[in-house]
């Protein structure tokens, strides 16, 4: 029997199962989980729909952590004929030039009360509440010309003997590139900027919001300025806020380091929806652009964050019931991609310890979907592994039974000094780093490389994996073509990469990286093969 498991092979150890209590709250100790409106609701998702599905997520999901719900973008915008995400005139705003929510949409936000009792409502099912949020001053404020408050004094802003307004901060040149009408960049060196910037934070900390979304401040929109500034402002509240930027396009490790430790979250990612291209270029962004790679030797991942740690954002899950990007229409279709897609591209935001955002109408959440974004073995690894780092997908040695039988006890003691002294290799991508010790690689042929333990096995023939180039089948095309990578595994094998018959290891047993030997009933552990199907 062979089994092919789906796309690269991530290597990973568990710290710990419990979550650890502490004194001093931190920030997003483990990658943050909860829903997001965009995926099933685009723009235009109104009060009675979000607290149904905050209701929905108390019930269904807050038993496996999740705990944020958000509102995406656009909550302040009148679902009127003419209005779409770059349109012009559209939006709420109050005297400030501050955006408020579409009271046609959220009706409790009426007589200047904002989502206050929509926080309230949500925060009473135990959940927490988020929004999504722009770069800056909307378009519309800079061209009403609106005065800027000061909330210090709760007047209008006063400096150098003038006051000053929307079009004294904005720049123009500086435009949010995927909605160049909505939104641009306010100077924050001057004191008018912060000053704007300060009442928009502080106001959302006076609706009791727990999360915020920062938009259009990343990758090639990155505004350093106002991602420093307002984390200074969020740092001065006295309420905790969990702070999220978004790009729109993938950012180089360089950015990220630059703003890690301002943010909790930050995407490295553009929109991901349910195609399976999207997915698959996150295979890429870990690989090839190495972002995971770098985020991971730099210790990127659940580092130093604003009052807590940071960790980088693959996008929403798009699973379950949605809409399209751009639809102006609530949830009316199941995801596009098939189940095994689902459970890679919910095995690698695993992995890759990216928040867990599930997407889809939590009020239509059909069982199949439920065991994928609620699956224990899975969470845990979010939550807790280590070290993530790819590995070349490999293949294991084959050798006879009886072969098996003559040395399984010999064998068992060789491996076990092996996996407890040497095998940390496991967690780098080739056998040429500088820190590997006991390994050697050989090209067998243009597509085959052969890795092996050089340390004497006593009696035993050298343990070996392989590294190869996907296979191809008659007509061409990549066997389980899921980012260029495909894991083999057969009952002949004498030696198991993290392998566990019959059941889970617990945290005690999982040594990372360990080798031992195969049962007949054995199959090669990967992530992939904790949902059955695969």
């Amino acid at each position: 029997m062979r089994i092919q498991l789906l796309s690269s092979l991530f290597l990973f150890s568990f710290s710990s199962f419990i979550y650890r209590v502490s004194t001093q709250p931190e920030h997003a100790s483990f990658p943050p989980r909860g829903w997001n409106s965009y995926d099933s609701f685009d723009w235009i998702l109104s009060e009675v729909d979000f607290l149904q599905s905050a209701e929905k997520i108390s019930q269904r999901l807050q038993p496996y952590g999740y705990e944020y719900a958000v509102v995406d973008y656009l909550w302040y915008r009148k679902n009127v004929p003419g209005a779409h995400p770059d349109s012009l005139g559209f939006d709420v705003i109050d005297e400030w030039g501050r955006l408020i929510p579409d009271p046609d949409r959220w009706p409790s936000s009426e007589d200047g009360k904002g989502f206050t009792e929509v926080a309230q409502k949500v925060q009473s099912v135990g959940l927490k509440f988020g929004i999504h949020v722009m770069r800056g001053l909307s378009r519309q404020a800079y061209d009403a010309n609106t005065p800027i408050l000061d909330t210090t004094t709760g007047r209008a802003y006063e400096e150098s003997g003038r006051l000053w307004r929307a079009k004294d901060i904005g720049i123009t040149e500086r435009a949010c590139g995927w909605m160049p009408h909505g939104f641009m960049s306010v100077n924050t060196k001057l004191g008018a900027g912060r000053a704007f910037l300060r009442s928009l934070y502080e106001q959302y900390a006076e609706w009791g919001v727990d999360f915020v979304k920062h938009d259009c401040v990343f990758g090639n929109d990155l505004d350093v300025d106002e991602i420093t500034f307002v984390s200074e402002v969020l740092q001065k509240l006295n309420r905790p806020i969990l702070y999220s930027v978004s790009p729109g396009v993938i950012p180089t490790p360089v950015m990220a380091k630059d703003i890690s430790g301002l943010v909790n979250m930050y995407r490295v990612t553009g929109d991901d929806w349910d195609k399976w291209g999207d997915v698959a270029a996150h295979f890429d962004v870990s690989r090839w652009n190495k972002v995971f790679m770098d985020f991971a030797a730099a210790n990127k991942i659940g580092a130093k964050g604003l009052l807590g740690k940071s960790w980088p954002d693959l996008d929403m899950l798009p699973v379950g019931w949605l809409t399209d990007p751009g639809s102006g229409r609530g949830p009316y279709r199941m995801s596009n991609l098939n189940l095994d897609e689902q459970k890679t591209q919910m095995t690698l935001w695993a992995m890759a310890r990216s928040p867990i955002m599930y997407g889809g109408d939590v009020r239509r959440l059909d069982e199949t979907t439920s065991s994928l974004i609620t699956n224990p073995f899975i969470l845990e690894i979010n939550s807790f592994s280590t070290n993530n780092m790819e590995f070349p997908f490999v293949t294991g040695t084959k050798v006879s039974a009886h072969k098996t039988t003559n040395h399984s006890r010999r064998s068992r003691r060789s491996l076990k000094e092996v996996g407890t002294s040497h095998t940390q290799f496991l967690g780098f991508t080739s056998c040429s780093h500088p820190k590997v010790n006991g390994w050697s690689i050989k090209a067998l042929d243009q597509d085959l490389d052969q890795i092996c333990w050089k340390e004497s096995m006593r009696s035993h023939e050298p343990l070996c994996l392989y590294k190869r180039k996907p296979l191809l089948t008659s007509d061409g095309r990549l066997i389980n073509n899921q980012g260029g990578f495909y894991l083999l595994a057969s009952d002949e094998m004498e030696f198991c990469l993290d392998a566990s018959p019959r059941k889970k290891r617990t945290s005690k047993e999982f040594n990372s990286g360990s080798f031992s030997p195969c049962g007949s009933d054995a199959k090669q552990v990967s992530l992939h093969s904790q949902f059955p199907s695969i």
